[in-house]
Order: C-alpha cells, then structure tokens, then sequence
C-alpha cells in the first residue's frame, strides 16, 4: 500500500530548483537591459556634452544672391528666345542669332556689366545700330534707363553720336552766366525745348544761374554751411581743399562756386528730365554720367572733400546707403571732409538707422546740425554734417 505524501517529503522539492533559475534569470536579464540603458544614456549625454555645435550657417551674402538672380534671368531670357535656324539644339546658336553683332563682338573684347543682362530687350535695342553710322535717336534715353538699372559701365558702341546743329562758336569760361544757350542742347528727348521753359516750370532746379548765384554763400539757419565757412574750418585744421566730388550736384552750382575759389569739383548727375550733365559742361564744369549706386571711377585717398546733396536722402536703400559711404571713405584722403548737405528722413530712422551708420566710418563730427523739415507729412527731419577723416 502506497504512502500517503506529506508536505516535506523527497517528491515536491524537486519543482523549487527550477523555479528559482527561472527567476534568477529574469532577474540577470533585467538587470542587464537596465545597465545597458544606464551606459547609453551615459553615453549619449557625455557625447553631447563634449561635441561642439556645429557653427550656424554662413548668411549668403547680398552681392551673390544677385549674381544668381541675374543668372536666372539671363537663363530665362535666352530660353524663351526663338531658336536658330541653323542649330536649335544649344542656346549658344540661339543667343548668336538674336543678339546684335556688335554686341557680341564687344563682349568678347571686355565684359558687360552683370546687371546689363537683367534687362536684356533695353541691353539689344541699344546695341542695335549700324556700326560706323550715326548712333539710333533714341541712344541717350535708353542709355539712361539702362544706368538707371544698374547697367554701368555701359558697353561701348562704334557709332556717332549726335551733336546739335549749329552749336554756339564759343563758350562763356563764367560759371554764373546769367543765360545758357538752348542751342547747345538736342531737346527731343526733353518736355521742355528751352532753358526759359524749365526755369518757368520749376525755378528750383537750378537752370536759373542768376538764382543759383546766392547759393551757398549765405547763412539762414544752423542747418547752412557757407562756402567760405567751411574754407575757414579748413584752414583752421590746417587740411587744404583742392580736389572733391560732389555726389548728385545738378546742375553744378557747388562746383561753380568751389572754382571761384580753385578747388576743383567733379559732379555726378543724371539727365532726369532734364539736360543736367549738358548744364555742367556749358559751365566749365567736369560732369560723371553715374548713377548713385555706381562705385566712383577716382583712385583710392585721392580727394579732399566728398560733399552729398539732396539726392543722396532716405529713399536711397540702407544697404546702398552703407556701400555708398564706404566708397566715400575710399576715395578720401587722410583729413578729408565729407559733407553731407541737408540730408532728410524721418527723424526716428535719423536716430535709429542714418546716425549709428554714419557713426560706423568713426569721422570726427566737425559739425552736427538738424531740423524740422517744413510741410512734411512724414516727421522728417534734415541733417547738415561735415565730418573729417
């Protein structure tokens, strides 16, 4: 008769061993994903305490984001041109056939300005000419649209240009002539056809010399720097006035009145609207068809005084702004003098963007006047400085 099994006896054991293996296996695997967790962690924070972040990118530069738009619209251009006749299977042909001869032929001589290629029907059209021929009637508008653009230098042209039909036999040397001869100027392109007509229509665009004659010779406000003044500042710090540019002069009046007293002026001017650049030559004076974004074709530390009048103002981009003042530094010798005559803005962007812009140069402040703009809706306000490098 089989004995009855009791708690204790030799048979129920057997199970404990296993089960406690089991156990402690789990256990020893548990422990394991734990310790393997805890080293990655470790791991991964040690890493990226010790890695060094990687630098934030470099901002691509302004000049170079134009390049590459120019690029596209040169692409787009010549992709939308008809295909040659001859082999329409590379844009090479189709730009041979479209463009004008003596365009491509200049262009292999000496490069054409980046910008040119942005306005490539205007580009065409005014490279589309007989060569040894008189020059198209309308050359002297579609040059001043292409400068206008950017497109500057302009590429050169092997045609002649037109000149007045019977010009004055001589020429005043007095710079405050008290009449300009209209027969010296080619008038088509203009709304006007006489000097009276654009005295009549504005009297302040300086084509009336018998006005322009008080011109930076008297005192009003704080805002006036006369000639003869700044002479004295000059003196004063033993820095000599011989060479300057004035930087969108008009017709030239600053320059006419520095030659009075044999420092000798350069004016930049465009012919908006009007014959700027025919009115500084007809007054003995050095015009420079250039636009304001255009670097100065003078050699570097040159010129004693760079003076910018009201064509250099707050409609003029901050960034130009920048290169343009930069390009004024460039051309100025050690102890010249920029003038910045009745420049206007609104008085917060005077205070928060023009004057720590024009603190950047680190020019001493010889002078540092501004005042109320009159009738301005805007809150502008004008800025008369002189300052010397």
């Amino acid at each position: 008769m089989d004995r009855q099994r009791r708690p204790g006896s030799s048979a129920e054991p057997k199970a404990k061993p296993k089960m406690g293996f089991t156990m402690g296996l789990n256990m020893l695997l548990l422990l394991t994903m734990v310790a393997t967790n805890i080293l990655s962690l470790y791991h991964l924070s040690s890493t990226i305490q010790t890695t060094k972040k990687p630098p934030a990118p470099v901002p691509v530069p302004d000049h170079l984001l134009h390049q590459l738009n120019t690029i596209r619209a040169t692409i787009n251009h010549l992709t939308r041109l008809p295909p040659s006749a001859a082999d329409s299977s590379t844009k090479a042909a189709v730009f041979t056939t479209t463009s004008p001869p003596d365009l491509l032929l200049h262009s292999q001589l000496s490069p054409i300005a980046t910008s040119c290629h942005n306005h490539p029907d205007l580009l065409h059209r005014y490279m589309d000419y007989t060569p040894f021929s008189p020059c198209p009637p309308d050359s002297d508008e579609l040059a001043e649209s292409l400068i206008l653009h950017g497109c500057h230098p302009l590429p050169r042209r092997r045609c002649f240009s037109k000149t007045p039909p019977k010009p004055t036999s001589s020429l005043s040397h007095n710079s405050f002539a008290p009449s300009l001869p209209d027969q010296n100027v080619i008038w088509h392109k203009y709304n006007c056809k006489s000097f009276s007509c654009l005295v009549r229509s504005n009297p302040k665009l300086g084509f009336n010399l018998s006005g322009e004659a008080t011109r930076f010779m008297s005192y009003n406000d704080e805002l006036d720097l006369p000639v003869l003044q700044l002479l004295h500042i000059a003196k004063a710090a033993n820095s000599v006035l011989r060479l300057g540019i004035d930087v969108g002069g008009g017709t030239g009046t600053f320059a006419a009145r520095m030659k009075l007293y044999n420092v000798t002026i350069v004016t930049t001017t465009m012919n908006l609207g009007a014959p700027y650049n025919e009115v500084v030559a007809l007054r003995g004076l050095v015009p420079l068809h250039v636009p304001l974004q255009q670097r100065f074709p003078v050699f570097d530390g040159v010129v004693d005084l760079v003076r910018c009048g009201h064509a250099v103002n707050r409609w003029i981009p901050l960034t130009a702004m920048e290169f343009l003042l930069y390009d004024v530094d460039r051309v100025l010798r050690g102890g010249g003098y920029l003038l910045l005559d009745h420049f206007f803005s609104k008085g917060v962007d005077l205070d928060k963007l023009y004057a720590p812009l024009i603190g950047k140069l680190g020019y001493k402040k010889v002078k540092w006047a501004t005042g109320n703009k009159a009738n301005s809706k805007n809150a502008e306000v004008y800025l008369t400085a002189l300052l010397q490098k």
